[in-house]
């Protein structure tokens, strides 16, 4: 009496359930890129050789009009005028004591402007990162 075995075993492997997983994975990092944008109002930053590594929390931004905006972590951009900018600064400071400030301005901005906003970081001792764009590559 010869025994067969009912189960055979394949030698194939199956990439249905990889390729669902990578899709899955695709579609989260294309939506989760697209909810990051820390730069909702365009502005035209002027070219540095180095980025900074510090993560900033707080971000004053000067629009080439020279209308002032801030925003706090994720929050949207908010206008604002450059009376208001200590109170903001110091309402931020009161929820994150070591943060940074970013400060986003247009490379038409007449320079009088960012000394303002960096003097009243400076008045009240805030950490000021100016935002750059990353030089060209030249080819």
């Amino acid at each position: 009496m010869a025994l067969k075995r009912r189960n055979k075993i394949s030698p194939n492997f199956s990439m249905a359930s990889m390729t669902d997983i990578i899709f899955l994975l695709l579609i989260f990092f294309m939506i989760t890129s697209t909810m990051v944008s820390p730069n909702a109002i365009k502005v035209l930053l002027p070219q540095g050789k180095q980025q900074t590594s510090a993560k900033p929390l707080a971000r004053v931004i000067i629009d080439k009009h020279l209308n002032y905006y801030t925003a706090f972590g994720n929050e949207d951009e908010m206008p604002a005028t450059l009376d208001e900018l200590p109170t903001f600064l110091q309402e931020c400071a009161r929820k994150e004591p070591d943060m940074y400030v970013a400060l986003y301005a247009d490379e038409s901005v007449p320079y009088r402007e960012i000394v303002n906003v960096l003097n009243i970081a400076n008045e009240n001792h805030f950490k000021m990162v100016l935002a750059t764009r990353p030089p060209e590559k030249k080819r």
